[in-house]
């Protein structure tokens, strides 16, 4: 049903190193196979009538990973956003980037900063994508300026801070690859979204199990601590 479609949808992409892994590949083969179920999930998401869809690609976390998987996965990003902005912007894809940028490679950084501008004006789905990103970070980084500017620390002050400021909270947040934690992500913003895990690995992560986590989403009855009359 139309109305059941979740307003933003929230992913976190998990598995691609071991689905790497059960088929005795390099992690880096994993990470090509999650970029492809990425590029699934956003068409998907604006086939659905899905209006936000942030992807989270990079955590904070992720920079103690060993440094040449690092190396390649800022490879990766740099020649996934050549190759998919153009695509984005013609089917009226937004794009931006939250999360702290200031470790990336400067040439990331401009590739970044090109496709935001590039798509800035584009009424489709608005693909937000987490790289470098931290849900404690941004809260902290939000507090931060709000002290900065001498004004009451507040919800609404703190939430015009944040790193999503602008965009509504997630309805749905999905995870792959069979874990059930949040992993410091958008802890702020999932107050009251509905969580859903599924133990598909992220490159298997296809059409139809972005339909399964749709449905469910449907069947969910959403209260934000009201009581609902059954009367």
């Amino acid at each position: 049903m139309a109305d059941k479609v979740p307003v933003h949808v929230a992913v976190i992409m998990d598995g691609n190193g071991r689905w790497a892994r059960q088929r005795l590949q390099p992690r880096a083969l994993g990470h090509r196979a999650g970029v492809r179920s990425a590029r699934k999930v956003v068409r998907a998401a604006h086939k659905c009538g899905v209006r936000y869809l942030t992807l989270f690609a990079f955590s904070q976390e992720n920079w103690k990973r060993p440094e040449l998987e690092v190396r390649l996965l800022m490879k990766l990003f740099i020649s996934t956003l050549t190759r998919e902005v153009d695509a984005l912007h013609r089917n009226r894809v937004r794009l931006r980037f939250i999360g702290d940028h200031r470790e990336f490679p400067s040439e990331l950084r401009e590739q970044m900063r090109r496709a935001t501008e590039l798509t800035r004006d584009n009424d489709g789905l608005q693909l937000q994508v987490a790289v470098g990103y931290g849900g404690q970070w941004d809260i902290v980084q939000a507090a931060q300026q709000v002290v900065d500017a001498g004004l009451p620390v507040t919800i609404e002050n703190l939430e015009a801070r944040l790193d999503t400021a602008g965009i509504p909270a997630p309805d749905l947040l999905i995870r792959t690859g069979g874990e059930s934690r949040i992993s410091n992500f958008l802890l702020w913003q999932l107050a009251y979204t509905e969580l859903y895990f599924c133990d598909t690995l992220w490159p298997e992560f296809v059409d139809e199990h972005f339909a399964a986590a749709l449905a469910w989403f449907a069947d969910r009855e959403r209260r934000f601590g009201r009581v609902v009359d059954v009367a």
